[in-house]
């Protein structure tokens, strides 16, 4: 999949792409985005939207890695973790990935991507359940 994003996807942006997708959809749809575990269920109905409409990744390629970039924020902000280069022999679509507390990676472009490919049989909501709890001290709160 080619993806032509400025600034380039590299772990640092990551955060930039989320807030960019935030505010496009916001601006083409009303889509509220919040960061919320809870909104996963918005980019899957956006993708799902796209995947109706015949869209392939390769036509929406930015926009995927966009939300993809939008569910990893929420599992850094959330569960904890940090964006970084796949270290991971798997293949994967985008070699950015979210590296959970646990040393685990997370995949969450390829998670968006698979959604469209897939449809409704993948599920990001259930991916995002069964990566675990929230990494958080106690009383702490998670970053919104």
């Amino acid at each position: 999949m080619q993806v032509h994003l400025n600034p380039p996807l590299e772990p640092g942006n990551a955060p930039r792409h989320a807030a960019a997708i935030v505010a496009a959809a916001a601006d083409i749809s009303g889509a509220e985005l919040d960061y919320s575990p809870e909104s996963i269920a918005v980019v899957e109905g956006i993708v799902d939207g796209f995947r109706a409409e015949g869209v392939t990744d390769a036509d929406m390629a930015e926009s995927l890695v966009a939300f993809g970039c939008y569910v990893g924020e929420i599992l850094t902000r959330h569960i904890g973790g940090s964006w970084r280069h796949a270290r991971s022999s798997r293949m994967v679509t985008v070699p950015v990935v979210v590296e959970l507390p646990d040393t685990r990676e997370c995949h969450p472009i390829d998670w968006v991507v698979c959604r469209l490919k897939f449809g409704t049989a993948f599920s990001i909501r259930n991916l995002y359940a069964a990566v675990g709890t929230p990494h958080r001290s106690s009383g702490e709160q998670p970053r919104g």
